[in-house]
């Protein structure tokens, strides 16, 4: 189960990093789309006016009379290089002007206004289909104002929007991306709360316990319908085990009239081998019907809350059974590291799983050497044999139900079942470790 749990990808952080991805491509689809709008509208020479200026500051200069010139700088031929319509009039605010290039016309003829002019966007007439642009651009000479045009693209202008637009949408993504992915997490988890109850609560259900069943509160609405289709399981499997359990319970308490009849009617034959196997067998017979009511009586437990002494337990269990373990051939021990070890648990279940391993050491411990009941200060209760050992294959087999390592044994199978069971209903486990030297059962709570 937990190799799947942990092949199994997480929903919190598939939801985490999705909803977080899709943040991002939504500010990234935001960002090109102005960045296409702002090529749409504006004019396509905005793409030029970069390049231009840097141009202008290596290739605009005065003659000896003061008057503005071009000269064939680096930049400027790098420039036209590129953009072999290039053109451009540069005029300052007091008149001076001069040109750069091929000038339509129409734009010729605008030169001498250029110096009046701040800023123009010039496109759109219907006899030229040449698009141009006036700006205000910084120079070492000063600021001049330039009417230019030539090679235009909505893919420059495009980049040159997201360029200039760099400085804004490029801390906002600095921000605004660390408080998305600190947040969808905290966000998607506060959603999947009701899910982590369902989580917790899914160990604890045991169709054998009555009205166990998963939340469905504070939980997704698109997860209800499999819980509920869960519970709705949960509830026919309940139904299947009460069925069972009134049925066994039925059939043994039926079983003990006739057991008693016969073992009355055998009391009546006179001694010998013959009466003494026939009583063995009736006893086997009331023992396997005992441990049967048992078996079913222990799922119906629910004092499972009262205070109870696992030293008393364990003293007195020891107490009721040493004639038994004597009379079989063995010796009998008890030891607690505490005066006294109290906690939660059933009174009346918890002595029947102790005394349940008293007497499978004493079934199956060869009738021989000594047998140790022990507390520990952990609270661990520990049943020890010196018999033959159980086989290292059979070892978690002999708590099934009805399972016998020596097929011819007296007893039903039933005793460590029922003592596993037991335990489980105290959220404790047992734990077996044999060996040719004798065989330990060890109950934690």
């Amino acid at each position: 189960m937990a190799s799947v749990t942990n092949s199994n990808p997480s929903l919190w952080w598939k939801l985490s990093w999705q909803l977080s991805l899709v943040f991002v491509a939504v500010v990234a689809a935001v960002i090109v789309g102005l960045c296409v709008y702002g090529a749409m509208i504006l004019s396509p020479t905005v793409g030029l006016q970069d390049k231009l200026t840097v141009a202008l500051n290596e290739a605009l200069k005065r003659d000896k009379q003061g008057r503005l010139s071009i000269v064939e700088s680096p930049a400027l031929r790098a420039f036209k290089s590129e953009n072999d319509r290039l053109w451009f009039v540069v005029a300052t605010r007091d008149g001076m002007m001069t040109s750069y290039g091929v000038v339509p016309a129409p734009y010729a003829e605008m030169s001498r206004y250029v110096r009046l002019m701040k800023d123009a966007d010039i496109r759109g007439a219907t006899d030229i289909d040449e698009v141009a642009s006036i700006d205000s651009i910084g120079t070492p000479l000063g600021e001049v104002r330039v009417m230019y045009g030539g090679n235009t693209s909505r893919s420059a202008t495009f980049l040159t929007m997201l360029t200039k637009t760099y400085p804004i949408y490029f801390p906002l993504l600095v921000m605004t991306l660390p408080a998305v992915f600190l947040t969808v997490p905290r966000i998607v988890r506060h959603a999947l709360a009701g899910l982590n109850s369902v989580v917790r609560k899914a160990p604890d259900i045991d169709p054998r316990r009555a009205g166990s069943r998963l939340p469905v509160e504070d939980v997704p609405k698109e997860v209800v319908p499999l819980i509920v289709a869960f519970n709705s399981i949960l509830e026919r499997l309940e139904e299947q085990f009460q069925a069972r359990q009134r049925f066994l319970i039925d059939a043994a308490h039926e079983l003990r009239t006739p057991i008693a009849i016969m073992q009355t009617r055998i009391e009546g034959i006179s001694d010998g081998q013959e009466r003494r196997r026939l009583m063995d067998d009736v006893a086997r017979l009331g023992a396997t019907a005992e441990q049967l009511l048992d078996f079913e009586r222990n799922d119906q437990v629910n004092d499972l809350h009262e205070t109870v002494d696992l030293v008393d337990i364990a003293r007195t269990v020891v107490a009721d059974l040493a004639p038994l373990a004597i009379a079989a051939g063995y010796e009998i021990s008890f030891e607690s590291e505490v005066d006294k070890f109290e906690r939660k648990g059933s009174p009346s279940a918890l002595p029947r799983a102790i005394s349940n391993l008293v007497r499978n050491a004493i079934d199956h411990g060869g009738n021989s050497g000594m047998i140790s009941v022990s507390i520990t200060a952990e609270g661990q209760v520990v049943v020890a044999d010196q018999g033959k050992g159980i086989p290292a294959d059979q070892q978690e087999l002999v708590f099934e139900p009805f399972y016998r390592v020596t097929p011819r044994s007296k007893g039903a199978g039933l005793g460590l079942s029922l003592v596993k069971q037991i335990v489980a209903n105290h959220r404790g486990r047992v734990t077996i470790d044999s060996d040719a030297g004798g065989t330990t059962l060890t109950i934690q709570l």
